[in-house]
């Protein structure tokens, strides 16, 4: 039986059985099922502290493969520290933790979530869609437009979990994980990763909370943990109790409420804060806010507020045939924060073939497109790309001091090196197959 076969049996368990717990996982484990992992494995990922590369570590795949095996059913497994960087978060001073665990851990952490995935897709509500199969980004988005438009919502919740990945307690967790899985090779093996320590500037820590960024497991722990605390106690506890119709959409930990009335969205705001603190979550006092999103009226409208989700800003405008509808286009911060990475980008390599620093540039901008091109974003994508061919031009003309590149020159440039159409990739109008 292949990988495939194997997680699709477990797939059909899981959704006859939504009571069980399963507590022979293990014997999922071969080899086959390693070496499955392995190539899902980007192989050009960061290198954890010992600096071994992916590539690095198949050298002598089977070797290898054959002692991970050994020691993750033996118990003997040990969970090396996790390197830790941070990076910009957003356009201030604010910075996000990034975990790159080592190659072996990663693989070991892939295998396990191929295990996982198929039980927990069968108990996952429809309302989330983060790090998902057959889920992205812009199924969240339609969901939020479609049911803006069709639930008549005039509130919207917008809901920012602090320091998330920070704060999750690892003893709720594992209550979670208790739900379905009872296997003491697999629940052994998450609490190891839980408390691997963190390298950071040469120091080893052990924080006692949370979850790294960065590993291959963290994104199904953090939707088990979300499942619980958040998904079923709306569907189960928040819809039936409030009056007029609502709904959630969760990408991750990024989530969004809306409402028909204001004393059912007022409510759930004052109910969410004390259940997040029961897992030892909270709210950030200034992103978590509840505005009133109800379709304007008149010709200029009442309503001008906006919410941003995903690196989109949503509000009300005008269509073509004068109607208010719901538009989206790139957020401010989203928009402001890629263009500082190409000014930077082509800062550095400026002094690069044109030809190169061209065929660079294309790739990024259609890496762009193929996010934000979404309907209703296009004037925001010519606008990307008429500013990118400004940075480009400005560090194009301090590649030395004694050639320069006015525009005018740049524009002759541009006609053979031309930049990609800004176009929309993601359009509403298409139907779905």
């Amino acid at each position: 039986m292949d990988v495939s076969t194997k997680q699709q049996r477990l797939a059909e368990l899981a959704k006859q059985r939504p009571e069980i717990s399963f507590t022979s996982l293990n014997q999922y484990l071969d080899s086959e099922w390693l070496r499955e992992a392995y190539q899902r494995l980007r192989k050009g990922s960061a290198p954890g502290y010992d600096g071994q590369t992916v590539r690095d570590y198949g050298e002598e795949l089977d070797a290898n493969l054959q002692s991970l095996l050994e020691r993750a059913k033996s118990g003997s497994y040990y969970a090396p520290p996790v390197k830790r960087v941070h990076i910009p978060k957003g356009t201030g001073k604010e910075t996000r933790p990034i975990g790159m665990p080592v190659t072996e851990d990663k693989l070991l952490q892939r295998a396990i979530a191929m295990v996982l995935e198929p039980i927990y897709e069968q108990d996952f509500l429809d309302c989330s869609y983060g790090f998902r199969p057959g889920r992205s980004a812009h199924d969240a988005l339609e969901a939020i437009w479609r049911q803006c438009n069709g639930l008549n919502i005039q509130w919207i919740l917008d809901i920012d979990i602090r320091k998330f990945f920070d704060t999750l307690k690892h003893d709720h967790l594992r209550e979670f994980l208790q739900h379905r899985v009872r296997d003491g090779v697999i629940t052994k093996l998450v609490g190891k990763w839980l408390k691997a320590g963190v390298c950071e500037q040469g120091m080893v820590h052990y924080p006692e909370d949370g979850t790294p960024q960065g590993g291959c497991i963290s994104p199904l722990l953090s939707n088990i943990y979300l499942h619980y605390v958040l998904d079923l106690w709306f569907a189960n506890t928040v819809k039936p109790e409030i009056k007029g119709r609502a709904f959630m959409i969760r990408y991750a930990d990024d989530v969004v409420m809306g409402f028909e009335r204001r004393e059912g969205a007022e409510r759930v705001l004052g109910l969410l804060s004390e259940r997040l603190e029961q897992y030892g979550l909270g709210l950030h006092p200034e992103k978590t806010r509840l505005i009133s999103f109800a379709r304007p009226k008149g010709m200029q409208g009442d309503n001008r507020e906006a919410f941003d989700f995903l690196g989109f800003t949503h509000y009300w405008g005008k269509s073509r045939r004068g109607k208010w509808i719901i538009k989206r286009k790139t957020s401010r911060s989203r928009f402001n924060r890629s263009l500082k990475r190409i000014a930077e980008w082509c800062r550095l390599n400026r002094h690069e073939p044109v030809a190169e620093q061209h065929k660079a540039l294309c790739r990024k901008l259609q890496g762009h497109f193929a996010y934000y091109g979404i309907t209703g974003n296009g004037p925001w994508l010519e606008k990307y790309k008429e500013e990118v061919k400004k940075l480009w031009c400005k560090w194009l003309n301090r590649r030395s001091h004694v050639a320069s590149m006015p525009w005018e020159r740049f524009d002759c440039l541009l006609k053979h090196y031309r930049l990609p159409p800004a176009k929309v990739v993601h359009s509403i109008y298409v139907a779905k197959p």
